[in-house]
Parts: C-alpha cells; structure tokens; sequence
C-alpha cells in the first residue's frame, strides 16, 4: 500500500529532506506540502500556503502528517490533524508546557508520534546509555551535543531525551550544568552538559561515563539529515491506522510487540 504523506515546513532543512525521502521511496507520495512563507516546489511538489493546511487535510485526507517546524506552528498543525482525523508524526523542539498539553490533547483525538530523534542508531544509544547508567553508579556522566550553526535550540531535544534516560536510572543526579566557567567544582549530584554549533554538522551526541579508572564513551554521529527524514517516514507507516494515542519512536522500533499508546519515555523534541 502507498503511503500518502503530509509535509509542513517544506522550505526548511527537514521538511526538504523528507520530501526528497518521499520520493525516493516506491511505499511513499507526497499528498501535499506547506510552507508559512512562499516556496519553490521541492523534489517536484508543489509547496502550498501554510494557512491553507487545514483545507488540503480534507481534500487530500492523508495517511499521516509529518512536521518539523517550531512549537507554535507545530501545535497549530497538529490541532488541524486532529479536527481532520490524521495521524501526526512530530518531530519539532523546544516545547513548553503548554505546547505539550495541546499536543497531548490532540492525542485524544489522533495517533500523534512524536520522538526527539528519528535514527534508529539513536534508539540503540539510549538504550545502551541506559544499561551503562545502571551499571555505573556513582560515576560521573557529561553530555555533549553538537550540530550545525543555524540550529536555534540548545541542548538538543535528542540531549534532553539522553539526560532523562540517565536520570531515569541514576536518582542521585538531580542537578543539570550547563557548561562551566569560573571556579566550578563539580558536584555530586551533576549532570555535566555541553551543546555546540558549528558548520554543517548534521547531528552528533556523546555521554560519558566515568569513575573507578574507568571511562565509558557513547557516541552517535549522523551523516546527514535524510536518516532522520527517513525514519520519520518509517513512522508516519507505522503510524497510520492507529487508534489515538501519544506514541514514541521505540513504539516503532518495537513493532513487533503491538503499539503501546502510551506517553513513551521522550522527554522533548528536535529541531534541525
């Protein structure tokens, strides 16, 4: 069965991969694509106006949305999948409270999947991060992320996702460091994190684990964008025809095991 999906923000970085994942998919079409501000078509699709979303989700009716904006846009664009009865795969960060009340009042009505990183290889770092956590107490752990320089973010939606693993795991860290200048001894209770920007540096995250004359280091690096984009559209399938609910990226990697409809373990999302 073709998916037909759903892009917004078609002129920003993700939106203009995951339409040219779309198109190298023979499983996917795009229904549609918006954009808030005038667009080129992108990978052959015409780009419409963004106000017009709520239209084209009844005329089109999708399989599923897939949405990497802003909080305020993004919140907006899933309200409007919700009063059209499609799925929302999101993929947006820096939300605040109140953005993730009415994603999950969305969720009331739609499956809405929303996940801080789309990599599979990611999936398998948190889950290696929360092994070693469990496995080190009392070590020291820092987090350091770095991506490319038009990032607006920081840390990384996928950091704060790493950070609440650790803590999941290690109640004695209480405390999050950003950086450190001047006299900052460290603390017992501190989670030591560092976000860069720099170039083109499509993503890369590292936790490190050390103590006892041991050090344990854990690192992902993207190579680009389209890992992203294509695990995003690995969702908007798996999501499509399912019941309402909040979902994780786990839940797809987990497939096997039937979808959970739960919250998931993402404490937030990314932008890139």
């Amino acid at each position: 069965m073709t998916l037909r999906v759903a892009v917004t923000g078609a002129g920003g970085r993700m939106g203009r991969e995951v339409l040219a994942a779309v198109d190298d998919r023979e499983d996917c079409v795009a229904a549609f694509a918006v954009n808030r501000s005038p667009t080129d078509p992108v990978a052959g699709v015409e780009v419409a106006d963004a106000a017009d979303l709520p239209d084209l989700l009844a005329e089109r009716d999708p399989d599923a949305l897939v949405d990497f904006t802003g909080p305020d846009s993004s919140v907006d664009y899933v309200a409007a999948c919700a009063e059209a009865g499609v799925p929302a795969v999101v993929g947006t960060t820096g939300f605040a409270d109140d953005h993730r009340d009415a994603l999950a009042d969305a969720a009331e009505s739609v499956p809405v999947l929303r996940a801080s990183n789309f990599s599979r290889g990611v999936a398998a770092l948190r889950r290696a991060v929360r092994a070693a956590a469990g496995a080190l107490p009392g070590y020291d752990v820092e987090v350091t992320e770095t991506h490319h320089d038009g990032k607006t973010d920081a840390p990384s939606g996928t950091a704060k996702t790493l950070l609440a693993d650790v803590e999941a795991e290690r109640p004695d860290l209480t405390e999050r460091v950003h950086g450190r200048e001047g006299d900052q001894p460290r603390t017992e209770s501190e989670i030591g994190v560092h976000a860069r920007r720099a170039g083109d540096v499509a993503g890369e995250h590292e936790v490190l684990l050390a103590g006892d004359e041991n050090v344990l280091e854990l690192t992902h690096r993207a190579g680009s964008r389209r890992v992203f984009a294509a695990g995003a559209l690995d969702a908007a399938a798996w999501l499509a025809g399912r019941p309402a609910g909040a979902y994780d990226f786990e839940d797809v990697l987990d497939a096997d095991d039937g979808p959970t409809g739960t919250t998931g373990t993402t404490e937030e999302t990314q932008t890139r």
